[in-house]
């Protein structure tokens, strides 16, 4: 799931992306990528999605998140 300043700014006004987030929690596979935001932020917002193990792209280039991402799918 990426998570933009755009989706922190949704979901707490439990529209389409807070039913989607349920969905999505309610799966294991489900990991947070950070991008042009923080944890922090997203933990303000959703303590439960930032509980998960994730990748951020301030840490990482898109093209290094991507072939994690590709790598988990492959499990």
């Amino acid at each position: 799931m990426l998570v933009t300043p755009a989706l922190l700014r949704r979901l707490p006004a439990e529209g389409i992306a807070d039913k989607e987030l349920s969905v999505l929690l309610a799966r294991e596979r489900l990991v947070p990528v950070v991008h042009g935001t923080t944890y922090d932020a997203l933990r303000d917002v959703s303590p439960m999605l930032a509980s998960r193990t994730g990748l951020s792209t301030a840490e990482e280039s898109m093209a290094d998140v991507a072939a994690k991402l590709a790598d988990l799918v492959a499990l």
